[in-house]
């Protein structure tokens, strides 16, 4: 089974992360920061992936430090899952309406991480939730979890909706790019590594 189990403790944070890619799309993500757990719910849902996450934070603070950490977790996570990354597809992307918005994800998990993001958000805030900390997320996804990933919002006016659909079309992509290819079951590169 494609599972695995990250924990990270800091004077900052103190975090686990639990992933399973062969999952049913099961979530139970607590840290704290409501927002975020609901964006870390549509990773799991719409990725089919079993995820379960537990932080506890500096959010006396702010939300940065908890949000960050997390997406350094879930990064290594979904490289250790994933392994040598044999027989998998490798490349996925989706392009995501959701109401007004519309957002292009696309990745390989190629081992080189790399973040291209091109989504302006029209507020600084959700709710109480600094916007800028998407981002903060994502690029801590790409380089801890070595996923060169591009993100771009197309369409929208609503920060709820231009974040959300970013987590979702990021998720549907990772569906795509996880999945076993029936027709190789090698490690799909040249090369014959993934890791570097």
């Amino acid at each position: 089974m494609r599972k695995a189990e990250i924990s990270r403790k800091t004077a900052e944070t103190s975090l686990s992360v639990r992933l399973n890619l062969d999952g049913e799309g099961r979530y139970e993500n607590r840290t704290g920061v409501g927002f975020f757990d609901h964006m870390l719910d549509q990773i799991a849902r719409h990725a089919i992936i079993d995820l379960e996450i537990e932080a506890e934070g500096d959010l006396h603070i702010d939300d940065h430090h908890t949000v960050e950490d997390v997406g350094i977790a879930f990064g290594r996570a979904l490289a250790a899952a994933l392994g040598d990354k044999c027989g998998i597809r490798r490349y996925g992307s989706c392009l995501l309406a959701m109401d007004e918005a519309l957002v292009r994800a696309a990745l390989d998990l190629s081992g080189r991480p790399f973040l291209v993001w091109k989504v302006d958000m029209p507020s600084p805030k959700i709710g109480t939730f600094d916007t800028e900390l998407v981002r903060e997320f994502f690029t801590a996804v790409a380089m801890n979890g070595g996923v060169t990933l591009n993100l771009a919002k197309l369409d929208g006016e609503n920060s709820h909706h231009i974040a959300e659909a970013t987590f979702k079309a990021f998720a549907r992509a990772l569906r795509e790019a996880v999945e076993p290819d029936p027709r190789s079951a090698g490690i799909p590169s040249t090369k014959g590594t993934l890791s570097e």
